[in-house]
């Protein structure tokens, strides 16, 4: 399965592979920001030697300067483990700090180096300098295996590992990873996420994408190029809540308006899947306010993205420069004279006021006075 780079936002991750037919399977993602209760995060520095222009550490030459000058080359690993951390820290971790290692340390790159755990706002004052000793290998499953025992009894782990790519015991960790994925399918285990971040020049993607694409129980691994991140939330992009909707209602239809899956009843689920006619060039998702369409391969040219603007209000009325006019005079009601008023009312025949009182007030006139005073 090819996973494509040129993804179009609010695509996290779009793959594609031939199927039977001719077929072309589409699996994407909607980028989102997962919240997994109870999770635990790490974060593993590549420290093998071929690491060392990117921290910074030049790799010899000559001793004197008369043969060639210095260079002082910058720290390309601190930025991104800065930013990679405190977002992890302050958005994912339940306990609010990342922790960080080295990896690939040491004789044949066996060892770790901890760092510790960090906030984030202690890691976005930390400059991650070169290891204390460079590994002479490369050797990524201690890493794993560290976070792995670790947090063993997290709820969920997402654990990154920045590198140049190139791993010396690929075959061990691709071996671990099917075994770890069947005990985590049999809840024997809790689920984790592992993701390599590629840096530098000279990244070997391809041992990256042989980690990304192994077949497994459950999908463990993803990777990412730092240079063509977008934006952090990317390396989310495979941990999709796929019960979780973006959108009440919605499709996907092809470059010829051929509809291929559609949502009316379902809702836009955050994880798409679904099978596009072999040569497909691209395909749209349509929800209400928003059409986007994304590319079945490199190179191919799209339409832009359509997004529905809001109706404006209309104005109020301006107000007119005419005179005000005047408010008509009410006819004055009949005068009634006094004492025809005073004859038309009488406190015998006056009806209550109160609505739902049906009988009349009665006095009696005629009853003689009663004195307080005299005993009955």
């Amino acid at each position: 399965m090819a996973q494509l780079k040129s993804v179009v936002e609010p695509f996290g991750e779009v793959n594609v592979r031939i199927a039977s037919g001719g077929k072309v399977k589409v699996t994407a993602t909607i980028l989102m920001e997962p919240h997994k209760e109870g999770c635990q995060t790490g974060v593993a520095l590549d420290g093998s030697g071929s690491m060392a222009p990117l921290y910074g550490v030049g790799t010899g030459g000559p001793v004197s300067p008369m043969f060639a000058p210095q260079q002082t080359q910058p720290n390309q690993v601190s930025p991104v483990a800065q930013k990679i951390c405190a977002y992890l820290a302050r958005k994912i971790d339940a306990d609010g700090g990342t922790t960080c290692i080295y990896w690939a340390t040491g004789p044949g790159g066996s060892q770790y180096e901890e760092l510790g755990d960090f906030t984030g706002d202690e890691v976005e004052f930390h400059t991650f300098n070169a290891p204390q000793n460079f590994g002479t290998g490369t050797q990524l499953l201690p890493a794993v295996r560290y976070f792995t025992e670790r947090f063993k009894d997290a709820p969920f782990g997402f654990y990154v590992f920045v590198t140049d790519g190139e791993i010396h015991d690929l075959d061990e960790v691709k071996s671990y990873s099917e075994r770890l994925s069947r005990e985590i399918a049999a809840q024997r285990r809790h689920p984790v996420k592992f993701v390599l971040i590629g840096v530098g020049p000279n990244i070997n993607e391809q041992q990256m994408e042989e980690l990304d694409d192994l077949e497994t129980e459950v999908d463990l691994w993803d990777h990412k190029l730092a240079a063509e991140l977008r934006q952090l939330e990317q390396i989310f992009a495979e941990v999709v809540d796929k019960n979780a909707r973006v959108a009440p209602t919605g499709k996907i239809v092809d470059q010829n308006g051929k509809v291929l899956q559609d949502y009316s009843d379902t809702g836009v689920p955050a994880f798409l899947e679904f099978y596009a006619l072999p040569n497909s060039q691209y395909f749209t998702l349509e929800v209400p306010g928003l059409k986007v369409s994304q590319p079945l391969m490199e190179g191919i040219a799209v339409p832009a993205t359509v997004r529905a603007k809001a109706t404006p209000s209309a104005p109020p009325p301006i107000p007119s420069k005419s005179e005000p006019k005047q408010e008509a005079e009410k006819p004055e009601a009949p005068k009634v004279e006094e004492s025809k008023r005073i004859e038309e009312f009488s406190i015998d025949t006056a009806e209550p006021t109160l609505p739902g009182l049906e009988f009349k007030l009665e006095f009696e006139k005629d009853r003689p006075n009663i004195d307080l005073d005299k005993d009955n």
